[in-house]
């Protein structure tokens, strides 16, 4: 049995509540559970104490037994300390896309063409002013 550690909503339409929750992964979302592990009340101010409770030990046991956490779950847990950073690497998402990559060429060679046609009238200048 595949145990993941997830939130299942609750709450009406527009105000949610999730509960922290040890569940199989194949289990729908807000069906079935082992067991509870603590509350989430994204409506809370951020610093509040209430916004989210976890049993820590509980946690730290079904981490144990090979649980894994979600992305939201391994954030709430970072910040109290339980597990450490987990490092996030995207390395495509700073590179700029190929319409963008084209648009810059072309660019750099019309500058590039620019400068070329200017060379040749400013010469002739320079060798007018001269004589």
């Amino acid at each position: 049995m595949a145990i993941k550690i997830r939130l299942a909503r609750g709450g009406s339409k527009k105000r949610p509540f999730y509960r922290i929750v040890a569940a199989d992964s194949r289990m729908p979302r807000d069906g079935r559970f082992v067991e509870k592990l603590g509350t989430y009340n994204p409506l809370l101010p951020k610093d509040s104490e209430d916004r989210v409770k976890m049993n820590l030990e509980r946690v730290q046991y079904w981490l144990g037994e090979g649980a894994q956490v979600t992305d939201r779950i391994s954030r709430m847990l970072e910040a109290a300390g339980v597990v450490p950073k987990k490092e996030r690497n995207n390395p495509k998402k700073g590179t700029p896309g190929e319409k963008a990559v084209n648009r810059a060429e072309e660019k750099a060679a019309k500058a590039a063409d620019a400068t070329k046609a200017d060379a040749p009238a400013v010469a002739e200048e320079e060798t007018a002013a001269a004589e």
